[in-house]
């Protein structure tokens, strides 16, 4: 029995040499011809609660995969005690794989990260490991990443001491409080932490109200204690949970999210208007098939003509070669701007970028160059001038809807007071090249306010404007929830000394956290 373990132990040892010796040059198809049989058994010669020598009890064999190895067949030997009757089993096999489990600890975190982080597939899994002598079906490496998961939470739990222990080292905790879902699933809520942006917990919910949030809240408070300060969006439930599981403490509503919220319930209307006028005419599906006409039909044919172009451009006169070409280049070149005005983004998303009513713009200028072009003919033939002449009477209906015109100046008015707060706030600012990463300026809480109550009373002095109702809501909305956008600043005592932080400035972290395990899921189903 002792010389079954030993040679157990040895070839193991022997097998891990031969390993390292080889790493880089082989991989663990080439290490065996045939599967290899391991002999494995228990460290232990007698009962540790008896102290009686043990005795074989029975031999179980099993097929193991693992990275390192590959795919064996393991020859366990298990141990019994004559008194008490308790098993003792080998501790290197299940260091190696879970109980009952065929494939290692390894293959299960090697399939969790490929498939959750690298967003690669079943399938794409299943051939990798191929190559590394691991046969799974693609049903296994789901479940395996299944699995993963599980250990993974399981994993986080054990730390939570540990966590706690690092986030006491900074000064205590920002709780960043966020939900999303697709559709009609359900609600995944998260909570973590903004100095070391480490994910505290995390639940799906069905729904996002005050009474499923505060068992949740309460989870977090349990392991963590009290937060130094809470930031999160306006929810009513998660406000209104925060109050009843943390009361007295600073609770900050994100900037950011306000301002989205404050934009959407402005702009919304009209851009839904602009949205489906813009695709009932069917303006940019008519704007690409002219382009792909005109690049067919003239700049396909006539590869050096955009060369030629810029060249005449340059030198400002051309031979009159190129006269009957130019209004398709021209056409051709100011069509392609036009479409390209629905990207004209600054990365915010909507309400802070506008793309219907930037494309909507463009139709209009473009109408304006193209007459201007069409009074003007280079040959003296009226026939070379048709490109202009076709797609002016592409952009005729769109630009004659006055529901359209109406919805696009009144989104254009909206906007420019919703800029205007954006400034004031100096966060997610117009033409910014920080786009969802803008955490906003560093300025002091009460300089913000100052700038935002100075808004609020232009708005309220206007005539126009306090008449109309959306600007009347708008300045109710900043009211309302005044005390939360702007509490002072919390100071938190870290290892290298005191912090000053703005919660409320931006609740990105946990945006970005959601977008990334989104764009994985949406790489992994294309």
């Amino acid at each position: 029995m002792e010389s079954k373990k030993n040679s157990g132990d040895l070839l193991l040892r022997a097998l891990r040499e031969h390993r390292d010796r080889l790493a880089g040059s082989l991989s663990p198809r080439s290490l065996f011809s045939a599967t290899p049989v391991i002999p494995l058994g228990p460290s232990c010669e007698r009962c540790a609660h008896c102290g009686v020598a043990l005795r074989v009890w029975k031999t179980r064999r099993s097929m193991v995969g693992t990275l390192t190895i590959g795919t064996f067949r393991a020859r366990e030997t298990i141990l019994e005690c004559p008194v008490c009757e308790r098993k003792c089993v080998s501790e290197e096999l299940r260091k190696l794989k879970p109980y009952r489990g065929r494939y290692g600890y390894d293959v299960v975190v090697y399939v969790g990260k490929a498939m959750l982080l690298d967003s690669r597939s079943e399938e794409q899994i299943q051939g990798e490991l191929a190559e590394k002598r691991l046969s799974i079906s693609k049903r296994e490496v789901s479940f395996l990443a299944k699995k993963f998961v599980v250990y993974l939470s399981v994993a986080h739990k054990q730390s939570r001491q540990r966590i706690a222990q690092t986030l006491s080292l900074n000064g205590g905790y920002i709780l960043h409080l966020d939900a999303t879902c697709e559709g009609g699933s359900p609600h995944l809520i998260c909570g973590l932490d903004g100095i070391p942006e480490i994910v505290l917990e995390n639940v799906k919910m069905a729904s996002e109200n005050a009474e499923t949030i505060v068992p949740f809240l309460r989870k977090i408070q349990e392991a963590y204690g009290d937060p130094v300060a809470a930031a999160h969006d306006m929810g009513k439930g998660i406000i209104h949970a925060v109050e009843k599981v943390f009361p007295g403490i600073p609770d900050f509503i994100c900037h950011c999210l306000f301002l989205a919220a404050v934009g959407k319930n402005l702009l919304q209307r009209d851009n839904d208007t602009l949205r489906r006028r813009l695709r009932k005419h069917g303006i940019q599906g008519k704007l690409r098939q002219r382009a792909r006409e005109l690049k067919k039909a003239k700049i396909e044919k006539s590869p050096d003509l955009v060369r030629s172009l810029l060249k005449a451009l340059q030198q400002k006169s051309h031979d009159g070669s190129l006269s009957h070409l130019m209004p398709a280049a021209v056409t051709y070149t100011l069509v392609l701007w036009a479409l390209d005005g629905k990207k004209q983004k600054d990365g915010y998303g909507f309400p802070f970028d506008r793309p219907y009513l930037s494309f909507y713009r463009r139709p209009a200028a473009l109408r304006g160059m193209l007459q201007k072009l069409n009074a003007v003919r280079l040959s003296g033939k009226r026939k070379d001038n048709k490109p202009y002449v076709t797609v002016i009477r592409d952009l005729y209906e769109t630009l004659n809807d006055a529901v359209l015109r109406k919805a696009a100046d009144q989104m254009q008015e909206k906007a420019a007071v919703f800029d205007r707060l954006r400034e004031a706030m100096r966060i997610a600012l117009p033409a910014g090249s920080r786009g969802l990463n803008d955490r906003g300026s560093r300025e002091r809480t009460a300089t913000i306010a100052q700038r935002v109550k100075k808004f609020c009373s232009s708005v309220e002095r206007d005539e126009a404007q306090a008449q109309k109702q959306e600007y009347r809501k708008m300045i109710a909305h900043i009211k309302e929830h005044w005390e939360k956008l702007f509490c002072a600043p919390i100071i938190v005592s870290t290892l290298e000394g005191q912090e000053e932080i703005q919660p409320q400035r931006t609740n990105n972290i946990l945006e970005h956290f959601f977008r990334s395990w989104k764009r994985c899921i949406e790489r992994k189903a294309a």
